[in-house]
C-alpha cells in the first residue's frame, strides 16, 4: 500500500503531480480516478476540471462535454469489466465540487442490493475491500482503463 497521507489529502493535485496512484487520465472535461473502494471493480470518480460547484455552474458547452465524458467512461469500463450496466450518479451533497460516480453494476451482486444506490450497501461491505491504493489489484485494472481511454 501507499502512504495515503501525501495523495489522499488533495487528490487533484496529486494527480496533475503525477502522485495520485488512483489517478486514469484526463479527459476533455476532467479527471478521472478509480474509487476508493473497488468491491465492484470498475467503479471510476470523473471531476470536472477546472474545479465547479455545480453542473449549472458550467458553459452549456463545457456541461455537454462533461456529460460526454461520463458516457464514454462508462462505455470504456462496460468494455473491460462486463458488468450488467453502469449507474452514473452526480449528487455533490458531501463533496461540493462537481464531480459524476459511474458504477458497473453485476448479476452478481446480492439481490436486495442489485435494485439499490451503491451507497445502500452495508458499511461492512465497504470494510471487506481496502481503501487504499494495491498495486497488484489497482494497477492493472486502472491501466486497461487509461489504455482505452487513450485509444479513444
Amino acid at each position: 500500500m501507499t502512504d495515503n497521507s501525501a495523495w489522499q489529502s488533495d487528490r487533484i493535485g496529486a494527480a496533475l503531480r503525477g502522485e495520485n496512484p488512483m489517478f486514469v487520465a484526463r479527459l476533455a472535461s476532467g479527471l478521472v480516478f478509480l474509487h476508493d473502494a473497488q468491491f465492484l471493480p470498475g467503479w471510476c470518480v470523473l471531476f470536472a476540471h477546472p474545479s465547479v460547484g455545480r453542473l449549472e455552474d458550467l458553459p452549456d458547452a463545457t456541461a455537454r462535454d462533461f456529460l460526454g465524458d461520463m458516457a464514454r467512461l462508462g462505455r470504456v469500463v462496460t468494455e473491460i469489466c462486463q458488468p450488467r450496466r453502469i449507474n452514473y450518479a452526480i449528487y455533490g451533497n458531501t463533496a461540493p465540487v462537481l464531480h459524476a460516480h459511474i458504477v458497473p453494476r453485476y448479476a452478481g451482486e446480492p439481490t436486495d442490493r442489485i435494485t439499490q444506490p451503491v451507497w445502500t450497501y452495508p458499511v461492512d461491505k465497504w470494510r471487506d475491500v481496502p481503501l487504499d491504493y494495491v498495486a497488484t489489484q489497482h494497477t492493472p485494472l486502472r491501466n486497461r482503463i487509461r489504455a482505452a481511454l487513450e485509444k479513444g
